[in-house]
């Protein structure tokens, strides 16, 4: 249109110097053409459908020739051999074009969700993992980009592993987040994530002899060509300070004057905040000591296939409100010139960061604020730049709490709904209840987020004020129902009267909100039996279960492209990406040897590519035909890495007992074990350093050879998952019965053709009950899932058991393991006191001891079904043919009908 209007006045001056007509007339035809493609375009944008770009292999080469030439200029490059451009450059030059049609999609979606209700959901992880292979499936342009690079002489596949890790999560919480998003842009409901753009992530793990050691991530140093930097959305946001009461009074009566009401008690609709008849009207102001910029960072997140939407995931990065004192510089404290800057710059930095000490806490609470702050003013924006009503944002808005982090955000609204928008209280807090759900993550008191309400009050102080008066209100609603019930009211308060006072942030975001929601059927049951049980007595219909769920698009058909290939052609579709059920009739060929012998060697292939992995990064060879028992995790004791590794040392030590000739009946594994420790969490730290102790003494024996291989791969992420899930043979889910919400590895291992042992908890529960269906409505016998240990109704008990003992009654296989370790077979015994220390003073809180030899024979079991390949490759068959259930498509489907009230939009 620009381009039109300087066509256009062009032509009007050549009339009025009085060119000759031949002249005039080319110009003016160039005009007309302009002018109908400006319309043309224009008709397209006013129903919301973007122009499509063209996709030939050809087109595609070009533009990525193209972008390397101007996006990514180096004008010597053509003198050097090859063009002498590297793959990170490609990658780069390829990403480019791939956002082109991002971008094209993105905003025709933004133009049909207009005025839609949206999902916002808050997060302080999103673990996206490499985005050029999604967008590349989503977009449906994976072979003609693979096409575009041969003829450029490179391999997608070389290409696509040049790109960083988003480095924006750390574990499970994030990558559900991400695969909500997946699901949310594929089934067509608006949606924004909403969280923190890390600067150096979690961190990245390196091993120091033997010990974790932590790195910053720096996955921006190259840039990032999925975001779009968003100047044009900034919002200041304040710390510290005083919270500021401004009382305005009512004008005597007979009064001809106008009420001595602040302008700041008036509301956009005229009304006052309070009772105008009551004799003054109160509001609040906060005087903040401190504020800082957060500035968007908008990443387009693509639906799978034709007409699927694109959503955001905004992110925010915090900058100073004032970049550089001068005035201190030109004083020569140079320091101090930029003191701002770096501690505004802090709150975006790193993902928890330790909060061992009382600055380290402080930083988190601000994090928390930074992002929940930043989010609501920008809802509120929208929906004023919309013209719609503020009273109603509840019809147009739903917000989902992720876990506990975001909660603050609920005393946020509260405040700009009152103090900044003017509404009264009950006004405000009935849109905030009807706003917010919550979805709880762990019922482990430690992981349920408690802030000292003097940090509170010293970096929030209206927040604390507001925290107040919602238990105020909440109590005296709880006395009147249970007048008599002190206890109760103790249990049920926001506040817990320790020393110093706490704020619950669990009972905060359950008291608020209009729904709470567990992540599996057994979790589910126990937030409502252990962690709320008054609440349930006082809102049962507030409780909901939505099962989490994983992305096939990426953990399926991305990642695993031989198994894909052979699912597809067996079903005869691609459609099982977006309706997983459909697996289901691959219970029909169980039997079948061909589609045996097919699901074999795509687990061969997957194999020898990790095998290949393995050697070149960990220094290990392994032999691909061992079965591969994979554990990766988060660490920490109640997921019970080190119950892997007491059984590990077990085996080892079985092996080196056993003659050559029964040696020859064990079944050759590798065992493969990756995930970081928090890095205040030394006991998490110390099960690294056994772990990598066994590793070095097992691998470098040579009585056991390819018997027993352990490795620890550093620095676990989402592109090591992708290679090490496929390949797995046994996934380890072990974690103590009870204490695991859900988890979703479990989901995306069976989903690949693992088999599983583990505990019944979280998932598992579940993904058993679903493979049992699967084999009884094939009549095919016995298990497809090893389950072993203590049930969670029972740990409790044997708790109780334990402490009241006097001391630990640990089997004698036990026992073996923990005179190895104190014997000095992997190192000195004291630098394995801490672990040691767990099982001598009965701390077992994680019941180790007591599920160990039932763990044993677990494993034992899936040794003997290994040992038959035809039974076990029917058994892989059958459980990832019952993973229809655990589509994260199916549980925002769940989320959008139940709890957020959202629809589909077309786009």
């Amino acid at each position: 249109l620009r381009l039109l209007d300087r066509q256009v006045s062009h032509s009007l001056a050549l009339r009025r110097t009085g060119p000759s007509q031949a002249k005039r007339v080319p110009q003016l035809a160039r005009v007309g053409q302009l002018a109908s493609a400006a319309l043309h375009l224009g008709s397209r944008s006013m129903t919301g459908v973007s122009p499509s770009l063209p996709n030939d292999p050809s087109v595609l080469a070009g533009e990525i020739q193209e972008a390397l030439e101007l996006s990514l200029p180096r004008p010597e490059a053509s003198n050097e051999a090859g063009g002498g451009r590297s793959a990170a450059e490609l990658y780069k030059a390829t990403a480019l074009s791939v956002r082109r049609r991002l971008v094209h999609g993105w905003v025709a979606s933004q133009r049909a969700t207009r005025g839609e209700r949206t999902v916002c959901y808050l997060s302080m992880e999103f673990l996206l993992g490499r985005s050029l292979s999604t967008a590349l499936h989503n977009l449906g342009v994976k072979d003609e980009y693979e096409a575009a690079l041969s003829s450029l002489g490179y391999k997608l596949e070389d290409i696509v592993s040049e790109e960083q890790d988003a480095a924006l999560g750390n574990g499970g919480l994030g990558r559900l987040a991400s695969c909500f998003l997946d699901s949310l842009s594929t089934q067509n409901y608006p949606a924004y994530g909403y969280g923190i753009r890390y600067k150096y992530g979690l961190f990245r793990q390196g091993l120091r002899d033997g010990c974790q050691v932590e790195y910053p991530e720096y996955w921006l140093e190259q840039s990032n060509p999925w975001e779009i930097e968003r100047k044009d959305i900034e919002y200041e946001i304040p710390f510290f300070g005083r919270s500021v009461m401004i009382t305005a009074v009512k004008p005597a009566e007979g009064s001809s004057g106008p009420a001595a009401i602040d302008a700041s008690c008036v509301n956009n609709s005229g009304n006052s905040p309070l009772n105008v008849s009551s004799v003054n009207c109160v509001s609040f102001r906060w005087e903040p000591g401190e504020v800082v910029i957060a500035r968007a960072y908008d990443w387009p997140i693509p639906g799978y296939g034709d007409n699927s939407l694109t959503n955001t995931m905004r992110l925010w990065s915090s900058l100073p409100a004032d970049e550089f004192d001068l005035a201190s510089f030109n004083d020569g404290r140079f320091l101090d010139a930029t003191t701002q800057r770096s501690n505004s710059e802090s709150i975006s930095s790193v993902l928890y960061p330790n909060d061992n000490s009382a600055a380290g806490k402080q930083l988190r609470l601000k994090q928390q604020f930074f992002f929940c702050s930043a989010t609501l003013q920008d809802v509120i924006r929208r929906l004023k730049s919309e013209s719609f009503p503020l009273s109603r944002m509840h019809e147009k808005v739903a917000i989902q709490l992720n876990d506990t982090h975001p909660t603050i955000a609920i005393p946020e609204l509260m405040r700009l709904l009152i103090d900044i928008e003017c509404f009264d209280w009950d006004t405000a807090y009935g849109i905030t209840n009807k706003v917010f759900a919550y979805t709880n993550h762990t019922i482990m008191p430690e992981a349920l987020e408690r802030w000292p309400v003097p940090l509170i009050q010293h970096l929030l102080p209206r927040h604390m004020e507001i925290i107040y008066e919602i238990n105020h209100r909440f109590l005296q609603a709880v006395q009147g129902m249970w007048p008599e019930d002190v206890n109760r009211l103790r249990r049920m308060s926001i506040i817990e009267e320790s020393s110093p006072k706490m704020v619950r942030m669990a009972t905060l975001a359950l008291v608020a909100s209009h729904a709470c929601n567990g992540v599996a059927v057994i979790h589910s049951k126990l937030v409502k039996s252990i962690l709320f049980p008054d609440f349930v007595e006082l809102w049962p219909e507030k409780f909901y279960n939505c099962t989490n769920g994983i992305t096939p698009r990426r953990w399926l058909l991305s990642a695993n492209s031989p198994l894909s290939r052979v699912i597809t052609d067996w079903l005869g579709t691609t459609e099982w990406a977006t309706n997983l059920s459909l697996m289901q009739r691959l219970r029909d060929y169980v039997s079948d040897p061909k589609l045996k012998a097919q699901w074999q060697e795509a687990k061969a292939c997957n194999k020898r590519r990790l095998a290949a992995y393995l050697a070149r990064t960990c220094n290990v060879d392994v032999d691909t035909n061992a079965m591969f028992d994979v554990h990766i995790k988060r660490i920490h004791e109640y997921k019970r890495q080190l119950l892997n590794v007491l059984a590990i040392i077990y085996r080892y030590c079985t092996i080196k007992e056993l003659s050559p000739e029964d040696r020859r009946n064990v079944v050759p594994k590798v065992y493969i074990i990756s995930g970081k420790a928090a890095p205040g969490y030394q006991l998490a730290k110390k099960i690294i350093q056994l772990l990598v102790s066994v590793s070095n003494k097992v691998n470098s024996d040579p009585d056991v050879g390819s018997l027993l291989k352990v490795i620890f791969i550093p620095n676990y992420n989402v592109s090591v998952a992708e290679m090490v899930i496929p390949a797995c043979d046994l996934t380890q889910q072990i974690s103590t019965a009870g204490m695991e919400a859900s988890g979703t590895g479990n989901m995306k291992f069976v989903l690949n053709g693992s088999l599983l042992v583990g505990t019944l908890d979280g998932a598992n529960v579940e993904i058993a009950e679903e493979i049992a269906a699967t084999s009884s409505a094939i009549k095919h016998d016995g298990p497809g899932i090893f389950i072993f240990g203590a049930r969670a109704e029972e740990t409790d008990r044997i708790r109780k058991a334990q402490r009241d003992g006097g001391s630990l009654v640990l089997p004698p296989e036990f026992h073996k393991v923990l005179y190895a370790i104190s014997g000095g077979l992997f190192g000195p015994g004291e630098m394995f006191r801490p672990i040691l220390d767990i099982f001598t003073y009965n701390k077992d809180n994680y019941l180790l001891g007591h599920d160990f030899v039932s763990y044993l024979g677990a494993l034992a079991d899936a040794d003997k079904l290994f040992a038959k390949p035809s039974e076990w490759v029917e058994k892989c068959i059958i459980g990832s043919a019952s993973m229809g259930k655990f589509s994260s498509d199916r549980t925002i489907a769940e989320y959008a009908q139940n709890i957020w009230g959202i629809k589909r939009v077309t786009c």
